[in-house]
């Protein structure tokens, strides 16, 4: 609890949650073109194919923005229950027990000697806001959110814009989601501390199976 302990300890986007985005970008886009027929398919049902990519990430892509700033808020708000709870608690072992509930669990057995200083600091903030607001960081952070989920549509619908071949084309969008597939996971290991290579493949595995469940439930 620093300084300005009352507001999200989110950045503008942390790296999980563009690979979140990404990763769900592409599972979108792998259900649209999962049921695309290469021995029917034509221009029209490709094109139809693009645009339905195009608007469901779109589509999604706003609603995970909504969500996301929602998520802000709730944190802010959590932030300030606790700081208040914190201030106002007449008992400072009361107020120790709050901030050890309110720390991560690895952090949350810190002895009491530990606690008392970050006590101490609490009760030296300016007084907090009344009630959490939605910041610029929040509206920045949501449209990076939209951002990613509708680019996200790109990569893997560009072969069916270069190549006339429907089988060519499918089998190279196939091949460029995997390699983003296998990137997000190996980044999502290295921000977890995971094994790099596993997890990308693990990745890939799971985001083709979540794609056949969409596709078999009509997706």
């Amino acid at each position: 609890m620093a300084s300005n302990g009352w507001k999200s300890s989110r950045s503008v986007l942390d790296p999980i949650d563009r690979i979140s985005e990404i990763l769900f970008g592409l599972i979108m886009v792998l259900t649209s073109t999962g049921t695309l027929s290469v021995v029917s398919a034509g221009r029209p049902e490709i094109r139809t194919m693009i645009l339905a990519a195009l608007g469901c990430n779109l589509a999604w892509g706003i609603i995970d923005a909504g969500l996301y700033v929602l998520g802000c808020i709730d944190e802010r708000g959590r932030n300030l229950l606790t700081l208040r709870a914190v201030r106002e608690a007449a008992d400072p072992i009361e107020a120790r027990r709050l901030i050890a509930n309110a720390l991560p669990k690895v952090l949350s057995r810190l002895p009491e000697q530990h606690l008392e200083p970050i006590r101490q600091e609490v009760l030296r903030l300016p007084e907090p806001p009344q009630r959490p607001g939605v910041t610029g960081e929040d509206a920045l952070g949501a449209l990076a959110v939209c951002l990613l989920v509708f680019l996200s549509t790109f990569p893997p619908i560009i072969p069916f814009l270069l190549w006339g071949d429907v089988q060519t084309a499918l089998r190279i969008s196939n091949a460029v989601a995997i390699v983003m597939m296998f990137v997000c996971g190996y980044a999502y290991a290295r921000g977890t501390g995971l094994h790099p290579w596993l997890t990308g493949l693990v990745m890939v595995a799971i985001g083709f199976a979540l794609v056949a469940i969409a596709i078999a439930l009509g997706g």
